[in-house]
């Protein structure tokens, strides 16, 4: 029986590529779509599979945060079952969707964790997120490009923060006249088939202290969640450990409505946990897309694991019969 650890993606992770893949004969699907219709909000099933694609619509937080959601829940219950899970974590609006998968919140609540929070930060002040690399075309640390991130920083006059540490990317937010700053502060490089600074459409200045009016709002209206210690072992933004025998629900609770949404989400930092501290053989990735494959090959480059020390290390290991991670999207 192989051990993994379960890794759930962002809010990057639907896009028009991902589209129709929701099961309306699914019963979680089903019961996703009887919610979203109570809250007078259009089934996630009629986005996923009716009409074009509408950036503006279906990349919106109230419909894709969801959508993404519902998607990596159902692919990692399913892949749960497979074998020794010691780790559940994701990246930003994966952290809601790691809540889920690890039983810390019934599928309902979570459903209405994920979908009032994507409300409450549609309704925030404006601002965005962007990418920006600070490793070079090998996957190694590159200490200019890293300079050059904390020089930017530096300049934006309280209006621009680091939102969260993604492999060998940093994702950037700010308000709007932080993002402009940072995207004409950023010298312009290119990475892979990518162009960077990179604004991300539709995103918010998410993991900042931009956020605070948000996370008392979620500490309000989510006061009656029924929080529960999780069934596996939860590691946070911060690289906290919250195992069934030792979490506190309260905590849980706190983290996730407080510093979860208002401070810097290490995802690195969860990964590197993870790594060391559970020994995982493989991590898994549920959809939608492949969107934290490249990211957890960079921390896998940054720790040296199984002497994997550049992107070129990162291929070879990944074509051969020990590849460390399994994506659940084809």
């Amino acid at each position: 029986m192989s051990r993994f650890a379960v890794v759930c993606p962002g809010r990057g992770s639907y896009t028009e590529l991902t589209r129709g893949r929701l099961s309306r004969e699914h019963p979680l699907v089903q019961e996703a779509d009887e919610l979203r219709r109570r809250s007078g909000l259009t089934p996630l099933t009629e986005l996923d599979h009716e009409g074009p694609f509408e950036p503006a619509v279906h990349l919106g937080a109230m419909h894709a945060s969801p959508m993404i959601w519902l998607t990596s829940l159902i692919e990692a219950r399913e892949a749960m079952e497979s074998g020794d899970c010691v780790a559940v974590l994701g990246n930003s609006l994966g952290w809601y969707t790691a809540l889920a998968v690890a039983g810390a919140l019934s599928f309902e609540e979570g459903f209405e964790l994920v979908q009032g929070m994507a409300e409450l930060q549609d309704a925030a002040s404006a601002g965005g997120q962007l990418l920006y690399p600070e490793v070079g075309d090998d996957w190694r640390p590159d200490p200019e490009r890293i300079e050059g991130v904390e020089a930017a920083l530096a300049g934006a006059d309280g209006q621009a923060f680091r939102s969260i540490r993604l492999g060998g990317v940093a994702v950037l937010a700010g308000t709007e006249q932080g993002v402009e700053h940072l995207l004409s502060a950023l010298p312009p490089v290119q990475l892979g088939r990518t162009r960077y600074p990179l604004r991300l459409p539709g995103h918010g200045p998410f993991h900042t202290p931009l956020l605070e009016d948000v996370a008392r709002k979620a500490r309000e209206r989510f006061a009656e969640l029924h929080w529960q210690r999780p069934t596996h072992t939860l590691i946070d933004g911060r690289g906290y450990r919250h195992s069934p025998w030792s979490a506190d629900p309260a905590a849980l609770a706190d983290y996730t409505l407080g510093a979860q949404v208002v401070d810097t989400f290490d995802f690195s930092c969860a990964l590197r946990v993870a790594l060391r501290e559970l020994a995982p053989e493989q991590l898994i990735l549920p959809g939608p897309g492949n969107s934290l494959g490249g990211v957890c090959g960079q921390v896998l480059v940054a720790e040296g694991w199984r002497g994997v020390r550049s992107k070129e290390d990162f291929d070879e290991l990944q074509s051969g019969e020990s590849a460390v991670l399994s994506s659940l999207w084809r």
